[in-house]
């Protein structure tokens, strides 16, 4: 009777034990199977997340598919369809060159001619400025700013596509010697005026008419495009930057722009402000009535500097402008004038409450 008892308590033992292993066991296969359907639901949404995350991430790197700016009615292009607009990238159809990337001129398959700007900074600085133009461009609407009309953002290809100005830059018309691509053309007085007058309305715009406004930060002849009848648009925004919110203030940020350009408080404090791009304004001006580049230290000492060149003449010019015994009393030249007091406001004095706002 006992041996009975004890062989029904083994086999109860034994039964229990197989059920505790087929429980384990199931336990387990679930476990596997749970953590196995984790991954593949966390891999698609990783996947999903990359495909469609837009601007606001630029921390974490990569582009996707741009999908803010899509639909902001900007065009997506392939890399093999502005390959073919440019003849393969052709040296030939080289145009300028934009910061961090070379501009080529193109026809795409619908007959309109483009310019092109291949990014070829690579890194986080190349990311950015493709980032700040794209986002920045898609939502700034002024007859005086370039139309970027898409961009292709086809695997490690980065490129902007903006509306073709056919005459260039303002720079290859002031410096026709300048580089090979540079093109002779006569800029009448009349001329230069309407472009310094278009030059400003682009950047009022950008000043006054967006909130917080937007800096250029990189303002400067070579940045101003001609179309064909010589109306000017301000281009090339891959260093612009949101500026303060509140009325006379600024941002703090690392000393970015060309040389002869950069406002002087700027160079030395990082303290940036709108009034940095009215300091670069004048510099253009300056370039616009004497055709000198901002620095050329091949000229003789004192004459290096196009700021400081001007500023020394400044006070004999203006006696003689004004004196009853001068020749220079037309009202064209009063005009052209004009732009020399306006131009001293813009950069003759070293202090920003003196600087004047463009508006």
């Amino acid at each position: 009777m006992e041996a009975s008892a004890d062989t029904e308590y083994e086999r109860k033992e034994r039964v229990a034990l197989v059920i505790i292993v087929v429980l384990a066991s199931l336990a387990m296969a679930s476990l596997l199977v749970a953590f196995s359907y984790y991954c593949y639901i966390r891999n698609r949404v990783s996947k999903r997340f990359k495909k469609t995350r837009g601007f606001n991430d630029a921390e974490k790197g990569g582009f996707g598919d741009l999908q803010v700016a899509s639909e902001k009615g900007l065009q997506v292009f392939t890399f093999k369809q502005l390959h073919s607009a440019t003849g393969g990238f052709s040296k030939s159809n080289v145009v300028g060159h934009g910061s961090f990337g070379l501009v080529y001129r193109g026809v795409l398959s619908d007959g309109r001619k483009v310019a092109i700007k291949f990014m070829d900074q690579a890194g986080k600085q190349g990311e950015d400025e493709f980032k700040v133009e794209v986002e920045l461009l898609s939502r700034l609407h002024s007859p005086y700013l370039l139309t970027l009309l898409g961009y292709c953002s086809d695997h490690n290809h980065r490129l902007l596509v903006y509306e073709f100005m056919a005459n260039g830059g303002l720079q290859e018309h002031l410096y026709p010697l300048s580089s090979p691509s540079a093109r002779y053309s006569k800029l009448d007085w009349e001329t230069r005026l309407r472009i310094a007058l278009e030059a400003a309305k682009g950047l009022e715009y950008l000043h006054e008419h967006i909130n917080p406004p937007v800096i250029h930060r990189d303002f400067k002849s070579s940045n101003i495009l001609l179309d064909k009848n010589f109306h000017a648009k301000v281009s090339d925004f891959g260093l612009a930057k949101l500026g303060p919110e509140k009325a006379g203030g600024h941002v703090s940020t690392r000393v970015l722009g060309t040389q002869g350009y950069v406002a002087p408080e700027y160079a030395l404090t990082g303290h940036l402000t709108t009034k940095s791009d009215v300091y670069s304004y004048g510099v253009v001006l300056l370039e616009l009535l004497t055709g000198r580049v901002p620095v050329d230290m091949k000229r003789p000492p004192g004459e290096g500097v196009l700021v400081s060149w001007v500023r020394f003449f400044f006070h004999l010019l203006t006696s003689d402008m004004y004196s009853k015994s001068s020749k220079c009393r037309s009202p064209f030249l009063y005009r052209i004038w004009s732009v020399v007091l306006l131009d001293s406001h813009c950069n003759g004095s070293l202090l920003l409450p003196d600087r004047l706002c463009l508006s």
